[in-house]
């Protein structure tokens, strides 16, 4: 009788990898962003840049892994997953190797419980193809997601092909957005900002305490908030951050992965953003997400918002497990 993985190894497609290589014959990672978003795709829908700045590089290049080995992670969405595959050594160093955005192939033609767990299992096997370990695929729920019906029906049926479903808290969501962007060299001098659509997490370091706290989300206009309501909350909680802490944001989200799209220099790992008023949102989403970035720019006096094309709180929470 075939074991789990080599049950799901047989049941895998052929690959067909998304990978590119650049000049140099080395790795790419498409061009894909937070919650389904390529930047090839609704550029129309995109915030404008309405003013240039004299923005500097931003000059650091995250330690390489060494003898790592594969993990995988998936990020449950009411309408698709998020998944990465990371190289991660036992010193914590990781270096992405695959990502894919707002993957909806579980979720479509789903008829029955049936239907779920057959196309988990293909998908489970293509990231075993990949190379990743079954013990080492790991999936959680967003505490955004974690409410809606198809999550529900995705974590019954991962449950019943044995796998553990982790959900999260908004704080622990934070907490884990800073271990996947935040530099040990930073730890003293910055805080981190993850931007969703249901909320915002700020979280950043004290010594060895990391501290969270929980805000409004880009898509606060469904709820008929108003944009001053929110600026002034959003503004109340950045301005927890110790000052020490203020020099730099490292920040993530859906919104300020529109931002950085429009200023990226080539295939760059960090790109810093414009300032608020250097951007015009065209939709009620980019608009709200400009707000709460205005918020927490004018509560801290933070000129420095470094964006990071690889980070995720998803992989924040492989880093935080413990290493085998």
């Amino acid at each position: 009788m075939l074991g789990g993985n080599e049950l799901l190894r047989k049941m895998a497609p052929a690959r067909e990898t998304t990978e590119q290589t650049d000049e140099t014959g080395s790795p790419t990672l498409p061009s894909a962003g937070p919650e389904g978003t390529s930047s090839e795709q609704s550029s129309a829908a995109a915030p404008q840049v309405t003013a240039s700045a004299d923005r500097a590089g931003f000059a650091y290049t995250p330690p390489a892994p060494t003898n790592g080995r594969l993990k995988g992670v998936v990020e449950l969405g009411a309408s698709g997953f998020n998944s990465f595959i990371i190289n991660l050594d036992r010193q914590k160093n990781w270096k992405l190797e695959k990502a894919e955005f707002g993957n909806s192939l579980v979720l479509e033609n789903m008829a029955s419980d049936f239907d779920i767990r057959e196309g988990l299992k293909k998908y489970i096997a293509g990231m075993l193809d990949y190379g990743v370990n079954g013990r080492d695929i790991h999936f959680v729920v967003s505490s955004g997601a974690v409410k809606a019906e198809n999550t529900q029906k995705i974590i019954r049926a991962l449950k019943s092909l044995n796998y553990v479903v982790n959900t999260v808290t908004p704080e622990q969501e934070g907490k884990y957005a800073l271990r996947s962007v935040l530099p040990a060299q930073y730890e003293n001098s910055a805080f981190v900002t993850d931007i969703g659509s249901g909320n915002t997490k700020i979280s950043w370091k004290e010594g060895e305490r990391i501290s969270a706290i929980e805000t409004y989300g880009s898509k606060y206009y469904q709820n008929n908030t108003s944009d001053e309501t929110v600026y002034n909350g959003v503004k109340e909680q950045a301005s927890k951050i110790p000052s020490d802490n203020r020099k730099t944001c490292f920040i993530i989200g859906g919104v300020p992965f529109e931002l950085a799209k429009q200023v990226r220099n080539g295939k760059e790992r960090y790109t810093v953003l414009n300032a608020p008023s250097g951007y015009k949102g065209d939709n009620a989403k980019n608009k709200a997400g400009l707000t709460i970035y205005k918020a927490i720019a004018d509560a801290t006096g933070c000129n420095q918002f470094v964006f990071d094309w690889d980070a995720n709180f998803t992989i924040g929470f492989l880093l935080s497990l413990p290493q085998a």
